[in-house]
């Protein structure tokens, strides 16, 4: 299975060109069974890069524009009554797929972003009253736009909370882009070509294997050292969460096992801290007024605390 996992990485980089630690950084996220914030200027390709993921897994994937007219009941579904019949049947959303891509989450209101919420943290939605099971593989990327912020919501913390990583999409390197560039005009059809790796039986035995990668005592302390140290540093007005801890944790397994280790290693835990903990904090005001970025202030916390042996 391992080898499965090693040709998907090598199809997804090549469909997907200048990505390569967001690539891993996403397969993480969905073999470790979260969820993944996507931030980039539009046109840096974040709905084909979800979109080719759920290609090559073989899983169904479904697509929701957040508009501010959105309602939750177009997320999750409705009951609808059948004056044929003369009975009420259940309509059920988007949210029921594989792969869901929340496009531009924070353009809808804060009561239609919350009905994602059960669904991530439960797999469960609640239509009038019954409940129903989501998929055993549900991965929600949710996409946000940095440079327009006119008519938007921002995200509250608590929903951000329930997501693994926050990844930031940039624009590739000048060979890469061009490499894009050239791909699309010699074959405008790229995209109908994507054919499956694996399938989901498949990919389910991959997330059994990776909860069986050890996570020792050391490394454990040394999540809980970095966790803490966000609490208390003057650099951070709020700092992170048990759940963030959790999700360190999880998320190191998912690296540890794509870097073909069935044990995590200090270094691992350091590759996903960014990710995993730059959603979470709030930085000081007076650090803000300087301009310091959250990934700056994460990397010299994480820096700072002392590695184990």
């Amino acid at each position: 299975m391992k080898e499965d996992l090693q040709i998907l990485i090598e199809k997804y980089e090549e469909k997907i060109i200048g990505q390569s630690l967001n690539i891993k950084l996403l397969l993480s996220a969905i073999l470790a069974g979260g969820h993944v914030l996507l931030e980039g200027v539009p046109g840096t390709g974040k709905t084909q890069m979800v979109r080719t993921l759920a290609g090559l897994l073989g899983g169904r994937f479904n697509r929701i524009q957040f508009t501010p007219d959105l309602l939750p009941s177009d997320i999750t579904g409705s009951t609808i009554y059948n004056m044929k019949d003369n009975t009420f049947e259940t309509i059920k959303g988007p949210v029921f797929t594989n792969i869901l891509l929340a496009d531009e989450i924070n353009r809808t209101p804060a009561k239609t972003q919350a009905a994602l919420l059960e669904a991530m943290e439960e797999k469960q939605v609640t239509i009038q009253g019954e409940t129903y099971p989501l998929s055993e593989v549900f991965f929600v990327v949710a996409t946000q736009n940095p440079i327009e912020f006119e008519g938007t919501y921002p995200l509250p913390e608590a929903q951000q909370d329930r997501f693994l990583f926050k990844l930031y999409v940039d624009f590739p390197s000048f060979e890469e882009e061009k490499n894009v560039l050239q791909q699309v005009i010699e074959n405008e059809n790229m995209s109908n070509l994507l054919s499956a790796v694996m399938n989901m039986e498949v990919f389910i035995q991959l997330t059994e294997e990776i909860s069986r990668v050890t996570v020792g005592d050391n490394v454990m302390d040394y999540i809980m050292k970095i966790v803490r140290k966000t609490r208390e540093t003057d650099s951070i007005r709020f700092g992170a969460s048990t759940r963030a801890a959790i999700s360190i944790g999880r998320a190191a397994r998912s690296w540890a096992y794509l870097s073909g280790r069935d044990y995590v290693t200090p270094d691992d835990v350091k590759m996903v801290s960014k990710p995993s903990l730059r959603h979470r904090i709030q930085l000081s005001p007076h650090i803000e007024l300087e301009g310091a970025s959250v990934d700056q202030i994460i990397e010299e916390l994480v820096g700072s605390v002392p590695i184990p042996r």
